[in-house]
């Protein structure tokens, strides 16, 4: 069961960390795969946003990757990764959906309607992904 959680978990926050990565570093490629929207099509402050979060998540998710390769190599520190990543990924999940909806709510243009639905369900696969492996986390470090 550690080497298919590990995967999925690989998979998983390498779409996450990756697409935020390539969102910062080449914005155009990123905009042209739908991983983010195009400047013009959003409010300025929402762009302002969503760079700011690339760059910070580009710096953090990692984590997660780690988590995900050291539970496929059976080695006990995934724990630790697993922990730090899954509060980071439930934080990113939920803020994900929450600030989106709130600044839909308020009338701001936050993307089409296909990529901001797709947000919301990558957002909430991310946060369950992460409070399963805290979980885990939790029960091997237990013991």
């Amino acid at each position: 069961m550690s080497l298919v959680w590990g995967a999925v978990v690989v998979v998983l926050s390498v779409l996450s960390w990756g697409g935020q990565a390539l969102s910062w570093f080449a914005p155009t490629t990123a905009v042209r795969w739908k991983l983010m929207e195009a400047e013009d099509d959003v409010d300025p402050a929402f762009w302002a946003d969503v760079r700011a979060e690339a760059l910070w998540d580009t710096f953090t998710l990692w984590t997660m990757v780690v988590a995900g390769v050291l539970l496929i190599a059976d080695v006990d520190a995934w724990a630790y990764f697993g922990l730090v990543g899954g509060g980071m990924y439930v934080y990113f999940g939920g803020r994900g959906i929450f600030a989106r909806a709130a600044l839909a709510r308020r009338g701001l243009r936050i993307g089409s309607r296909e990529n901001v639905r797709l947000g919301y369900v990558f957002s909430a696969v991310w946060a369950v992904m992460a409070l399963v492996t805290i979980a885990a986390a939790v029960r091997s470090i237990q013991g």
